[in-house]
């Protein structure tokens, strides 16, 4: 599971994923970069308007709002979907099976590592020196009360087990073996596969759920000075 990351600052987001402005919302703050669940953030998607092909940059609530929901805030977490419950799992079925598929920008995310007995939040960037595309679903949600659309998103996750970095964070469960532990990740898009997520079918989409080789992360404790690069 991902419970915070870093987004990008617009020029970036714009330049990297190729969005131009096409964005009427502004909320972008290079100052105010950091995302929990419920907080607004970015997303770029297939442009839903465009007969051709064309990406968009979106903003919208971190936690997907499903089609059923009766009210915007939930009971229950939404901010991450299990890759391997998407085709039956209620509040993500229905974006999954129609293509509702988004990147989510980030420079960063945070785990938390309990090798110590303690909780140690580890920070992941790319060893590349580039942007994280996070696979993600996205839904518009019309509020039953007064019309209001609203965007929302959320961040896949897939099995970590046999990982040989991510399988080393969050809390272990005593009660089960290291190989069915589920541990969860992040599922990062490479950059020359975003537009077959985003416009793909859903079995060139299931295709692309995997995780890249530990040699792809630069990861290590969060510096309590809060400088942006993780230790390797």
């Amino acid at each position: 599971m991902c419970n915070r990351y870093y987004a990008p600052g617009e020029r970036e987001i714009e330049e990297f994923w190729a969005v131009g402005r096409q964005n009427p919302q502004r909320w972008w703050d290079d100052a105010l970069r950091e995302i929990f669940p419920r907080a607004q953030g970015p997303f770029i998607r297939r442009n839903p308007h465009d007969a051709g092909y064309s990406r968009e940059a979106v903003v919208g609530q971190w936690g997907l709002i499903p089609w059923f929901a009766k009210e915007a805030r939930l009971k229950y977490p939404t901010n991450n979907a299990r890759a391997e419950e998407l085709a039956h799992k209620a509040s993500f079925k229905q974006p999954w099976a129609r293509g509702q598929r988004c990147v989510i920008p980030a420079t960063s995310f945070d785990e938390p590592n309990w090798e110590s007995g303690k909780n140690v939040w580890w920070r992941f960037e790319r060893a590349d020196g580039q942007p994280w595309s996070l696979a993600g679903l996205w839904n518009a949600w019309t509020d039953p009360a007064t019309g209001e659309v609203r965007e929302s998103y959320t961040m896949l996750t897939l099995n970590a087990d046999a990982h040989p970095l991510m399988r080393r964070m969050h809390k272990p469960d005593p009660a089960l073996p290291a190989e069915r532990q589920d541990k969860r990740s992040v599922i990062p898009i490479a950059a020359g596969d975003v537009d077959a997520w985003l416009s793909g079918t859903v079995q060139q989409a299931q295709d692309l759920l995997r995780l890249p080789a530990a040699d792809h992360f630069i990861a290590g404790p969060v510096p309590s000075h809060g400088a942006s690069r993780a230790s390797a």
